[in-house]
């Protein structure tokens, strides 16, 4: 409607920077390999004229477009360059199964997959008989027949203006982690963008013009998207690109080589960089605040790292469905061991299994309210209806109310248990099992003894040199010790490794339906 104030997000996050003087800012740099850089000024550019190639291959607006792509210049130009379009991004976890991407390409019902060339091999199989998609992109050198490199997508185009967007339309998509099982699609608004932004990003992170953004946590999770997108740009700042795993070695290097002041990590590469950094000198940094998300952050880690570093790391709740963090520390009020308060912006509430709020000292799962809650499941009305109710949405997660705002984190609704008609929270058992100097890490579910009833079990990854003699009982000791008796695992299985998700969240249900 003419007059109308054009709410896409395009604008406010590429557009502006340029109109305020900015085009010369590094918003993207890539570490190793090219080292290739892209200002403000050229993704404004550069995302417009993706704009106009997707009108050239009449993709319309509203219609899907998968993104299978690491995290490289092109993924921002990309991205924004659908927004600016009215095309809808669907970003695709880049470690999936064949059969997994299969089933999301058909899912969301894409009509074309811009995919980065080290990935093509993964998806090839599941292109030829999809009954939707009609382009195919390759970000790299070559394609093959039928298909399209990214740089003949862009030839002959011209930069397109970003088209007048509601701030309730539909922007992109993402597809949750599957940390309980199948991923599902989940629809966010171009306003959303803006207010985690302007909540987490302004109030707890306090992102500045002049920072240097560094995220292990990959683009196409929502907690990377606000990480290396979304914070950054809302000011202005530069956000470093990784496109390889982020190993301990690798987080180090570029600690050290591209000074990053703002690292976002989750608790196991923590952990494994503690480890690492155990036997070797501490490099030079920057840093000036450390996050973490994904899974709780046991208070052994938190303490370690401030140690070595100097640095605070911010433990924070968020989720797919909420976009970002909306529970969390703040850097002049760190509790390690808890998720910290509300961020500003969002309300909470934690409630017991018959809808009460529960008194200090209580477990209930957390409901959260904030302008960053989904649209809404793809297909899946009755899973949106049980999660997205009216303003509040349920995380899933049950809580202990420690009072005076703060909560500490238990467990996945579906992984908690009680042993003797009390609750245990699998994280408390586990963050005990952490403290211990042999445990790397820890995952624990609930197993049935010859009674029929449900006791801890642990699977341990220990360090690299302890010995396994006796460790189990000395384990269990150390756990009652630490937590009580009754909450001490009964069984302990020494494993290599947990599994998990790509964004780096134990995949507990694995490790009960093998027992």
């Amino acid at each position: 409607m003419e007059g109308t104030k054009n709410e896409n997000a395009a604008i406010w996050f590429v557009d502006r920077h340029v109109e305020e003087g900015r085009s010369d800012q590094v918003a993207f740099k890539e570490s190793f390999g090219e080292n290739r850089t892209i200002t403000y000024g050229e993704l404004a550019e550069r995302s417009g004229l993706v704009a106009d190639a997707f009108s050239k291959l009449d993709i319309r607006r509203e219609e899907r477009v998968a993104c299978l792509m690491l995290d490289q210049i092109e993924y921002p130009e990309v991205f924004w360059g659908a927004l600016r379009s009215g095309v809808v991004p669907v970003l695709i976890n880049t470690l999936l199964s064949t059969a997994v991407y299969g089933a999301i390409l058909e899912d969301s019902r894409s009509v074309c997959l811009i995919v980065s060339s080290e990935l093509l091999d993964k998806v090839l199989p599941v292109i030829k008989n999809n009954p939707y998609l009609r382009e195919v992109i390759v970000v790299g050198d070559r394609a093959p027949e039928g298909m399209s490199v990214y740089s003949d997508f862009l030839a002959d185009t011209k930069p397109r203006q970003a088209i007048q967007a509601d701030g309730d339309e539909c922007a992109f998509w993402l597809y949750s982690s599957g940390s309980t099982g199948e991923p599902k699609g989940v629809r966010h608004v171009h306003s959303a963008l803006r207010a985690t932004a302007e909540t987490y990003g302004a109030q707890v992170l306090q992102i500045a013009n002049d920072d240097v953004v560094f995220s292990a946590a990959k683009i196409f999770f929502a907690y990377g998207l606000g990480n290396t997108m979304t914070f950054p740009m809302s000011v202005g700042a530069t956000a470093l690109l990784y496109n390889g795993r982020p190993t301990p070695d690798i987080v180090l290097r570029i600690i050290e080589q591209e000074q990053p002041t703002v690292f976002f990590g989750v608790p196991t590469l923590y952990a494994a960089t503690i480890a690492k950094l155990d036997t070797m000198d501490v490099p030079s940094s920057n840093l000036r605040v450390c996050i973490s998300a994904g899974e709780a952050l046991p208070e052994e880690i938190g303490i370690r790292w401030r140690e070595i570093w100097n640095v605070n790391i911010l433990d924070g709740v968020g989720s797919t469905e909420m976009l970002h963090i909306f529970l969390s520390n703040r850097s002049d009020d760190v509790h390690f061991g808890t998720s910290g308060t509300a961020v500003p912006g969002y309300d909470l509430r934690c409630i017991d299994e018959d809808g009460n709020e529960i008194d200090v000292g209580g477990i209930g799962e957390l409901l959260v309210r904030g302008d960053s809650a989904a649209d809404g499941y793809w297909n899946q009305r009755e899973k949106s209806r049980s999660t997205f109710e009216g303003e509040w949405t349920r995380t899933g997660d049950k809580f202990e109310y420690a009072g005076e705002g703060r909560y500490i984190y238990c467990g996945r609704t579906d992984d908690m248990f009680k042993v003797s008609g009390i609750w245990v929270s699998p994280f408390e058992v586990e963050q005990a099992l952490v403290a211990h100097e042999a445990v790397l890490e820890a995952a624990v579910v609930a197993v049935r003894d010859e009674d029929g009833l449900e006791k801890p079990k642990a699977f341990v990854v220990l360090n690299v040199g302890v010995d396994e003699s006796n460790i189990q009982d000395t384990l269990k000791e150390f756990v009652k010790d630490r937590i009580g008796l009754w909450k001490y695992p009964r069984w302990i299985d020494i494993v290599s490794g947990l599994p998990k998700t790509a964004t780096g969240k134990i995949q507990r249900f694995k490790l009960r339906e093998h027992q």
